[in-house]
């Protein structure tokens, strides 16, 4: 399967999602509540009928694990080798606020790795992609893609990009250790790809993330030349039996030792 052609579907896929999210975005919507308290709207749920038929299209034999569907139990999921792992909407809190910062995140994993991402901000029309050896880019209302790529730290403030809607104490120590710096509050997997295309230095996540939150923002992040470990070093990997992530930390430069400013 051509990873290439597969990023354009798909692309293409998480624009569409885009727009039908925006018409539940100008209307007025009524907001639910799950069972974890998180908030779940028409939106969410239209974008993800939109997604997992355009998946099936796309790929009919890849199995598909989303935010809003009845999970596989992990006793069929372990023998997954590739995955489609999808967010519909990613940030729904700042859907509800109306601020803008959310997305549509589907990711391709293979054997535990992000191999394919596509991160869309529908309201900014901005779009992050990213394939494995193909690198990572930024298009602006569907313009031509251009390559981004993380920075190298500089001698200024540490640029800190963090949740808008779930900072926590965590966060703060973490910041006290760094020193001077500048935070940066933002939405859904929006901060991962500030990482990605050198806005930001660094992304600590000591709290609770789910695997279709990050897999598409850690593929664009690691194909433009980032990493995102977990605290014991190793990175951050999918598919697992229990789908929410460990604290993690995303960054560009490694040759700050980011890990040790959060342990």
């Amino acid at each position: 399967m051509d990873p290439n052609r597969l990023l354009v579907e798909v692309t293409a896929l998480a624009r569409e999602a885009g727009r039908s999210i925006l018409e539940v975005y100008a209307s007025s919507f009524s907001v639910q509540e799950k069972e974890d308290r998180s908030p779940l709207t028409e939106a969410d749920l239209r974008s993800e009928q939109l997604i997992l038929a355009g998946l099936k299209r796309i790929a009919p034999e890849i199995p598909i694990l989303s935010e809003e569907s009845a999970q596989a139990p992990f006793a069929t999921r372990r023998n997954w080798g590739r995955l489609w792992v999808v967010d519909p909407l990613d940030g729904t809190r700042e859907f509800v606020q109306r601020n803008g910062e959310f997305t549509v995140n589907i990711a391709l994993v293979d054997k535990h790795r992000p191999i394919l991402g596509v991160v869309h901000a529908p309201v900014l029309e901005r779009t992050y992609y990213a394939c494995e050896g193909a690198g990572s880019f930024r298009s602006d209302q569907e313009a031509s893609g251009r390559p981004i790529r993380v920075a190298k730290r500089g001698a200024g403030p540490v640029r800190v990009v963090g949740s808008r809607s779930h900072r926590g104490s965590s966060l703060d120590g973490f910041l006290a250790r760094v020193g001077a710096h500048e935070l940066v509050e933002v939405g859904s997997s929006l901060k991962l790809c500030l990482v990605a295309e050198g806005m930001a230095d660094v992304y600590p996540r000591l709290g609770p993330t789910s695997e279709w939150d990050t897999a598409a923002g850690q593929c664009v992040l690691e194909q433009a030349g980032g990493q995102v470990l977990k605290l014991d070093g190793e990175p951050l990997a999918y598919n697992r039996e229990n789908t929410l992530n460990p604290d993690f930390v995303g960054f560009g430069d490694a040759n700050t030792d980011w890990l040790a400013l959060v342990r």
